[in-house]
């Protein structure tokens, strides 16, 4: 009896939660549908079994135990209390429930006796018109799935990310769902990381649009003075974000793709090695793009000293060439009886020429040396 009230608690229905980030309701979950649970289906020798309404969890399960096939039941952000009747109906492991409702986890793998726990980060990439200091570049999301022999799980939070489209296409290929859970388990993560490549050619553009800012030449050929350090500085945080979802992944990839799992079909286990190897040079493009800022950062830092270096050179040139009337007028200035030529008709205009002489000659030499 206990555990029938903590399913009706888990499917109970209630109002479309309301997306923190944006103030606008959650259009991923049907409407039709209860509570956090937005698709459950069995699936029977590769083809969903035709319901005439929405099973629960319980009924999903019964009908797979008595006939086969295997249950698949997507769920979104739900609460403790809404995944406790589902977690003691499939016999899921507190440590991984846990994780799976407080999400905020790192990518992996953990085994456990009777089901596999997959954590993936998923990216979507932000559109913009223009790239500031405050731009998101990445968006984050997170997928939880738990694999067992007769039923697949996936708990999803964020409000990208959704699994609606691939679970059409899986059906549309029915010898692959055959294969069972493990074969879902390996459409979401190709699903996954060819997120991330698409995401990878994104940001290569933003890096691209900044790098080409950086280094193209000021006006008449002269040093650049960079670009805002704050958009670089930006771009290599998302990038940061961007590297934590890829690069701890790999080796649950690898798990999956090299040590037999009897959870997983050996069938399917091959196709890991594909999505591995796609990963992997995901990672080595992120890891490109960090250094890569890193040195377009040392370069806009060094421009703007080099712009700097610039401008000083000219404020102490003309201070130089000042200098010269500045000392001439002080010394007449100081009203002494006996000055040079200060009785002779001529002897204005010739200290103002000496004056104006000295001056051109001084600015002759700097700008022939290059400080003006």
């Amino acid at each position: 009896m206990s555990m029938i009230r903590d399913l009706r608690a888990a499917v109970r229905p209630s109002r479309p939660s309301l997306r923190k980030d944006t103030g606008a309701y959650d259009a991923t979950r049907d409407p039709s549908t209860p509570s956090a649970v937005v698709d459950c289906a069995v699936y029977r020798d590769g083809r969903r079994v035709p319901t005439d309404c929405q099973l629960s969890p319980h009924e999903a399960m019964r009908q797979v135990r008595r006939d086969g096939g295997f249950v698949w039941i997507g769920l979104h952000e739900p609460s403790e209390a809404e995944f406790s009747g589902i977690a003691g109906e499939f016999g899921l492991h507190p440590l991984a429930v846990e994780d799976a409702v407080q999400a905020h986890q790192r990518p992996k793998l953990e085994r456990y006796d009777d089901s596999l726990f997959t954590v993936f980060k998923t990216i979507h990439y932000v559109e913009h018109d223009e790239l500031t200091a405050n731009s998101e570049i990445v968006e984050t999301g997170e997928v939880m799935c738990f694999t067992g022999r007769d039923f697949f799980i996936t708990v999803r939070h964020g409000g990208q990310g959704s699994l609606r489209a691939l679970r059409h296409r899986l059906q549309d290929d029915p010898e692959l769902l055959a294969k069972g859970p493990s074969a879902v388990l390996h459409s979401i993560a190709d699903h996954v990381v060819d997120g991330y490549v698409a995401v990878a050619d994104a940001v290569q553009d933003d890096i691209d649009e900044v790098e080409t800012e950086v280094f193209t030449p000021g006006r008449g050929g002269k040093v650049s003075r960079g670009v805002d350090s704050a958009r670089i500085y930006q771009l290599k945080r998302e990038v940061l974000e961007f590297k934590r979802a890829v690069a701890p992944l790999l080796r649950p990839m690898q798990l999956l793709s090299e040590r037999p799992m009897r959870l997983v079909d050996p069938d399917i286990q091959k196709y890991f090695r594909d999505v591995a190897d796609h990963l992997a040079r995901v990672q080595e493009q992120v890891l490109g793009f960090d250094e890569l800022l890193n040195s377009i950062l040392q370069a806009n830092l060094a421009q703007a000293s080099v712009a700097q270096n610039e401008d000083m050179r000219k404020i102490t040139s003309w201070a130089a060439i000042i200098a010269v009337p500045t000392m001439v007028c002080g010394v007449y200035g100081m009203n002494f009886d006996y000055m040079p030529e200060t009785h002779w008709r001529f002897g204005y205009p010739v200290i103002m020429a000496v004056t104006g002489v000295i001056c051109m000659g001084i600015h002759r030499t700097l700008k022939r040396n290059g400080w003006l």
